[in-house]
């Protein structure tokens, strides 16, 4: 097949070309593929700290030709690459954290083998439909958010497109998410003889407590779907001895990250009455970006949902929140899809041990490679599409 010149669009390969060629590349990937998700899947690595998998999935694009942008990201456990010079740039995110303990329980595993999957289907029609496919890994979905780190580098500035698929119990599109904001807390008093000198202490362990209260009677009055989650991680050293210093950590989630902000005023102060009632002093730390709502396009989305069809999959439309995702940062920047991708887990939720033993099944597999074909389709169809490439590349 002769490459076609730079920015070619729908006339220089017909839709029914395209969906063959990207069918044709996922068979003579598939074991590679499905070696990538296998390979992640059996050797989990906590946030930040993916760098097997980054050089797994680095080494299976470089063989697919893909070259490395100079420089690279800061973010240890990130990368960006890209294969194809079209004006269109579609970005597939690749995120491959797992939990502590439970290892691929959010099946990240199969998020990454989708993504990249989609990324060499592409390559094979790049040239033909004028893009770039760009491929980055984005590390710490699960902590600290890389995907924004990435976007304030400014690996998502020449993005016309972002894309990617989550792991699910079923196929569905078109959902938001909660925005979310987490924090470190950290009161310090002063220590004391609980028995002999009790008086003489400043009780930080008092200061939590009085907090948790706070938080707890202020859930009434917080927006309409709104969720605080706070959890002590230090709560002092010894029972005899008047705690000197308690650590807690909080998790804010919101519809938008408007409301968040009101969230996040209303723990502020509940927080600053522990400090004020027990006498200690506070020093509140992020932990970690603030995740945005996630944005679905209905174009892409669509093309999503009609390519997945063929494939025998029926996607559901559901427009409700789920979870947190740094994708929804994304999705504020550029037109973006995060459709989940469902495969046969036993009935069992998220970020549980269940959900993590079903991530190199058959059936995992099969989401592998069917959410990466619909990923391929969706981004080839805006490319063929000359008012939506059009739109994409001037939004």
């Amino acid at each position: 097949m002769a490459p076609a010149a730079v920015g070619a669009t729908a006339e220089s390969l017909s839709a029914t070309a395209v969906e063959r060629c990207i069918s044709a590349a996922l068979e003579r990937w598939e074991p590679d593929i499905l070696g990538l998700s296998h390979a992640i899947h059996a050797d989990p690595e906590l946030s930040g700290q993916e760098f097997r998998a980054a050089k797994r999935v680095s080494r299976l694009l470089r063989t697919a030709g893909f070259s490395f942008d100079e420089p690279q990201p800061r973010l240890p456990a990130s990368f960006s690459a890209r294969f194809g010079t079209g004006e269109l740039v579609v970005a597939l995110c690749v995120e491959y954290d797992a939990l502590p303990e439970i290892g691929h329980a959010c099946g990240h595993n199969v998020n990454a083998a989708s993504a990249v999957g989609a990324a060499l289907a592409l390559a094979s029609v790049a040239d033909e439909i004028g893009i770039t496919v760009k491929v980055l890994g984005t590390p710490a979905e699960e902590s600290r958010g890389g995907k924004v780190d990435l976007m304030e580098e400014g690996f998502f500035r020449d993005v016309s497109l972002a894309m990617m698929a989550h792991a699910a119990a079923e196929d569905v599109m078109g959902g938001t998410s909660l925005a979310m904001g987490m924090w470190d807390v950290l009161y310090e008093g002063r220590p004391a003889h609980a028995a002999a000198a009790p008086f003489e202490g400043i009780n930080a362990l008092d200061a939590l407590v009085v907090a948790q209260t706070a938080v707890a009677l202020a859930r009434q009055q917080l927006p309409p779907g709104s969720i605080v989650s706070l959890i002590v991680t230090e709560g002092g050293s010894a029972v005899n001895v008047i705690p000197e210093r308690t650590r807690a950590s909080v998790e804010m989630r919101s519809p938008s990250l408007k409301d968040l902000r009101v969230i996040e005023e209303r723990v502020r102060r509940c927080l600053d009455a522990g400090a004020l009632a027990s006498g200690c002093t506070l020093k509140v730390t992020p932990t970690g970006n603030a995740y945005a709502e996630l944005r679905q396009d209905q174009y892409l989305s669509e093309a999503y949902r009609d390519a997945m069809l063929t494939r025998g999959r029926a996607v559901a439309f559901n427009s409700e929140p789920v979870a947190s995702t740094d994708m929804g940062n994304v999705s504020q920047l550029v037109p973006s899809i995060h459709p989940m991708l469902g495969y046969d887990v036993g009935g069992a939720a998220h970020h549980t041990a269940e959900f993590a033993a079903h991530g190199s099944s058959a059936s995992a597999d099969r989401a592998v490679l069917d959410g990466a074909f619909g990923l391929a389709m969706a981004a080839s169809a805006a490319a063929n599409d000359p008012c939506q490439r059009e739109r994409l590349m001037t939004g």
